[in-house]
């Protein structure tokens, strides 16, 4: 996936963790778990226990859209998601067309939705204190 390496890349030397599908969350509130595509925290991980597998404390969850999971990714999930008290910033990514959706919960707690449609944009992530040029996650894409 473009976007982790990306990240990896840009997060380098600083004390923050990008996992792409390997790192379960758990969401306690609501005695639930998932899979991201990606997930990535700064600071010190929470972790369920020392498996170290299960992370409790992300900062942002990447998700990958496909037509069987998309309505999932925006709805349920993303009520789960919202749960999570350290979640700063949820991005939905298009794979069959330019198109990201970060949603950030702003100090009031609430959630806006920002769309990103064109190669030149640039995604800011403040969670992870970086940016993501839309250019470089669909790089050899094909859309």
């Amino acid at each position: 996936m473009n976007i982790g390496s990306e990240l990896s890349i840009q997060l380098k030397g600083r004390p923050c963790q990008v996992y792409a599908n390997d790192m379960k969350v758990l969401i306690r509130s609501a005695d639930a778990g998932t899979y991201p595509d990606l997930v990535a925290y700064c600071g010190e991980p929470e972790l369920l226990d020392s498996r170290r597998d299960v992370l409790l404390n992300p900062s942002l969850i990447v998700e990958v859209l496909s037509n069987s999971t998309a309505a999932y990714d925006r709805g349920d999930k993303f009520a789960l998601y919202r749960r999570i008290p350290s979640l700063r910033e949820y991005l939905l990514v298009s794979q069959d067309r330019v198109r990201v959706e970060l949603y950030r919960r702003g100090e009031n707690g609430r959630w806006t939705l920002t769309d990103y449609t064109g190669l030149e944009d640039q995604v800011p992530l403040e969670s992870l204190d970086c940016t993501l040029a839309l250019a470089e996650v669909y790089d050899k894409v094909a859309l």
